[in-house]
């Protein structure tokens, strides 16, 4: 049985309009996004704030994979328990984790994943792939959605763009294939961002 989220709707109502008026983000194809069955929203990972540019572009509810150490601070539990995310150990190889996202997928819900598996601090474009994303994707036949974020969190900003990509299925691929191919598409969609400020 499916969760109301009473909470999560309730902040995207109140937060949504301000994120857009503060930071003027500028979302690129976010009808690639099904309104309905199982699917992965997957991106590249450089800010806080990268899962509300997924969250204000549908009215689906994302629930997203968040570190655990949101969730033991007392500041901070309260509101990513309210928001429907899943606690992740990035210590361990967290089966929990992983067993309550493939649950979301088989009701049909829709899972928020960064590949990269943690913000990238670095001067690489793109970190590698780990393969929690396409490896829930075969498992669950859901259909992954691509998107690449450049810019910057600045008020008014002029350069902060979402782009998403066509969606794909993973089934007919080995892991390899299917991770090297998210990441092509990923790399190829912030690209097709940083055009935009030329």
């Amino acid at each position: 049985m499916k969760k109301n989220y009473i909470w999560y709707k309730i902040f995207k109502f109140i937060l949504k309009p301000i994120f857009i008026l503060w930071y003027n983000p500028k979302v690129i194809n976010k009808e690639y996004i099904p309104n309905e069955g199982p699917i992965i929203i997957a991106g590249n990972h450089k800010h806080l704030y990268d899962q509300c540019l997924c969250i204000i572009s549908t009215k689906r509810i994302i629930r997203y994979m968040a570190k655990k150490e949101y969730f033991d601070s007392a500041k901070t539990r309260w509101f990513f328990k309210a928001v429907g995310c899943i606690p992740v150990n990035r210590q361990i190889k967290d089966h929990d984790a992983v067993d309550s996202a493939l649950e979301v997928l088989k009701d049909n819900g829709a899972i928020g994943i960064f590949p990269e598996g943690t913000r990238n601090k670095t001067k690489e474009f793109l970190l590698p792939f780990k393969f929690g994303a396409v490896s829930m994707a075969q498992k669950t036949n859901a259909t992954i959605v691509p998107f690449g974020l450049t810019g910057d969190y600045k008020f008014r900003s002029q350069n902060l763009v979402a782009r998403f990509g066509k969606p794909f299925k993973v089934n007919d691929m080995t892991l390899e294939e299917a991770n090297e191919k998210l990441f092509n598409e990923i790399k190829s969609l912030m690209e097709e961002n940083l055009k935009i400020e030329k």
